[in-house]
């Protein structure tokens, strides 16, 4: 966590919780654990005069969200220096009720608001791009051939403060079985979901080589 930013999050009229506020995160710490667990993201800007909302990779320092694409994407030109929303969840499982109504998913969310900014700094796009990368496959930027000079020129790399946003959590069994429909003899519980790599797949040659150990040591480990 970086320390330039307060240990709680501030509850902006934007991110207050209104409802479930029981669900609420306050605490930075676990805006962090959720955007380190992850690497998916889903941009949401108005594109033309209609919301867009775009899935995309990204990359956090604690301080930013980095977000990138080509430089002739219409949704990260739109969201340059615009207001967007930026989300990130993980499913951790179906909440079954005995009533449907009352039926729920176990989850980790986070909401991040604000107005990026295009990085053009020679020093910072660089690694911001090498932020990226590692939140993906941490490992791959000291192994891969670093960028060229062109390849950074035909990206669009764009940073948004992770100072204003919000954190919903879900975990646990149902909550029924003190109500009326806890003598109904229905089965309730949690069918948990669990999202994990597999084996890597080598691709075609020519000049191929196994698969590194940074690689294939993430087999069977979990995502999100």
């Amino acid at each position: 966590m970086n320390d330039s930013l307060p240990s709680r999050l501030p509850a902006t009229e934007r991110s207050r919780h209104r409802r479930l506020r029981e669900q609420g995160g306050p605490e930075r710490a676990e805006l962090d654990a959720i955007l380190a667990a992850g690497f998916i993201c889903r941009l949401g800007v108005v594109v033309d005069g209609c919301p867009m909302v775009v899935p995309t990779v990204y990359g956090s320092d604690g301080r930013h969200l980095y977000l990138h694409g080509s430089v002739a994407g219409r949704s990260l030109l739109a969201a340059s220096d615009a207001e967007v929303r930026v989300t990130v969840t993980h499913l951790d499982g179906l909440v079954l009720d005995r009533s449907a109504f009352e039926h729920g998913v176990n989850h980790r969310s986070a909401m991040i608001y604000g107005t990026p900014r295009p990085v053009t700094d020679p020093g910072e796009k660089p690694a911001g791009l090498r932020l990226l990368t590692e939140q993906c496959a941490p490992g791959q930027w000291d192994y891969a051939r670093r960028p060229n000079r062109r390849e950074p020129a035909a990206t669009s790399l764009l940073a948004l403060s992770l100072a204003e946003a919000s954190v919903k959590l879900r975990s646990g069994p149902p909550d029924d079985g003190d109500g009326p429909n806890g003598g109904s003899g229905r089965w309730a519980g949690v069918l948990p979901l669990v999202t994990t790599f597999g084996e890597p797949v080598t691709g075609p040659p020519p000049g191929n080589a196994a698969a590194p150990p940074h690689v294939s040591a993430r087999a069977g480990a979990p995502v999100g």
